[in-house]
């Protein structure tokens, strides 16, 4: 079983990324700020939250001793932090002064690796917080990092679809295409394993995409063959990008997210899916397992951060919590639309819509003259709130990709009303105005933008408008 014990709701914006210590949870936001949580009752540290990042804080990790706390960020800076007490021991500047979007500490010797969107990587030695090695990845942003349990070699996901592996060195000593539309995220077993019949030692490990595609891998050491990268198998269950992934302590479960909303643990060995969680409302972007209980964090794009209680006595494959976008909407019963609408923040309007008969057909065909003719809903504010979250259901029910052209690099989500920047990106009208309204940086590149001006691009509406379409079919 997997048991939701709390839920943190501090961030004023998405989630990015939530990490342990044996002591502590970190998550970090879109707000610009670090929270630090005591795993003894959940409770805020005292000196939380940690603020000195221009901009949003894409990732966040504890060194080995948990003594440390890094964060990156859009500003095109790491950020080393006192766990104790807060203090901001330093400031490393990636080079380039690219937005920095992953973070990692080596489990020995003490470095920290910061990945960033023009594909730069750099060690920095912890203790003299001098620059060890830098290199950079042939296409692509750098959005993910992994090192292996002892430390000689870490791997690379880039936006391109590689994932790369590297020594401790900065040398690339293999390369693979691995997820046609991007890599998210990747993870390295803290256990080694090895192949008493050839010999070989080999780790696991996991790469999620764009694609909607959760992979296993194994990383090979052969005196005469070198590293290698061996495909094992995929993991399914998501219908769509999946952002997340994380292994267990004793590997093995392995956790992923995504931007179909759900949470899913499977059994590493067989592949078995144990739990499917859905509790989020939006993208969840980021999972951790804690290193010494049975707990996990799920963070999402609905600002929260769910803490869940794993039974490892007693796995129960299949177990599901509340998953209403595996079951089709069509088909559901005046209740399954009322239980719907309580998950929604929605449920003042349960009798309402149990007096007009309102099953999941008559739902998804709702409209604002519906609403507001047939349901008597006068609120301009409730009908349009009402339509949302109709219209997310909606696309919860398209079973494929979204084409990442169409997604606001802000939000991540389907652009409705896309606009033209300066930087030559396009975002969506809303998320801009607002990124716009509190700094004067590209979203994509953090270089100024010359005028604020957004232009409508009526071209990539007509494209999203088209392609709904054949979707709805």
């Amino acid at each position: 079983m997997a048991t939701l014990i709390h839920t943190l709701a501090d961030h004023s914006d998405d989630v990015n990324y939530c990490a342990f210590s044996s002591s502590c949870l970190a998550t970090c936001s879109l707000d610009k700020t670090i929270r630090v949580y005591s795993l003894s009752d959940f409770s805020e540290l005292p000196y939380s939250p940690l603020e000195g990042h221009a901009y949003a804080v894409h990732c966040c990790c504890f060194s080995p001793s948990g003594r440390l706390l890094a964060s990156c960020s859009t500003d095109g800076t790491t950020a080393l932090w006192d766990s104790r007490d807060g203090r901001r021991l330093a400031v490393l500047p990636q080079p380039g002064s690219s937005p920095v979007r992953v973070c990692r500490f080596s489990p020995e010797p003490a470095c920290l690796l910061a990945g960033a969107a023009d594909g730069s990587l750099v060690l920095w030695n912890v203790q003299s917080l001098k620059l060890y090695r830098s290199g950079k990845v042939k296409g692509g942003s750098l959005m993910a990092c992994a090192f292996s349990p002892d430390g000689n070699f870490f791997v690379t996901g880039s936006s391109s679809g590689d994932l790369t592996i590297w020594d401790d060195k900065m040398r690339c000593l293999y390369n693979e295409k691995a997820h046609d539309l991007g890599v998210t995220c990747c993870d390295i077993s803290s256990h080694p394993v090895s192949d008493s019949e050839n010999g070989f030692k080999y780790f696991q490990m996991a790469s999620c995409g764009q694609d909607n595609q959760l992979k296993l891998w194994l990383i090979l050491f052969a005196d005469f063959l070198g590293v290698q990268l061996k495909y094992k198998c995929t993991l399914n269950g998501h219908s769509a990008p999946v952002l997340a992934c994380a292994f267990s302590c004793d590997g093995q479960m392995i956790v992923s997210g995504s931007v179909d909303k759900c949470v899913i643990i499977y059994e590493t060995s067989t592949g078995n899916t144990l739990h499917t969680l859905s509790q989020h409302r939006r993208y969840v972007t980021t999972c951790a397992f804690a290193p010494h209980s049975p707990l996990l964090a799920t963070g999402s794009m609905d600002k929260t951060v769910h803490i869940w209680q794993l039974d490892l006595k007693q796995p129960c494959t299949g177990d599901t919590v509340k998953n209403e976008s595996k079951v089709a909407v069509e088909e559901w019963s005046e209740d399954d639309v009322s239980a719907w609408l309580c998950a929604q923040d929605l449920s003042d309007f349960v009798g309402l819509f149990k007096m007009n008969n309102i099953d999941g057909k008559e739902l998804l065909n709702l409209t604002k003259e519906s609403l507001a003719n047939e349901l008597k809903i006068e609120s301009l504010g409730l009908r349009s709130k009402v339509l949302q979250k109709i219209e997310e259901l909606r696309m919860t029910m398209i079973s494929v990709s979204v084409p990442d052209e169409f997604l606001c690099p802000i939000t991540r989500e389907l652009m409705n009303d896309p606009v033209i920047a300066t930087d030559g990106y396009s975002y969506e009208r809303e998320a801009m105005e607002n990124w716009i309204s509190n700094r004067r940086s590209s979203p994509m590149t953090n270089l100024p933008l010359h005028s604020l001006m957004l232009t409508p691009n009526r071209t990539l509406k007509m494209a999203i408008t088209r392609w709904l379409e054949t979707q709805q079919k």
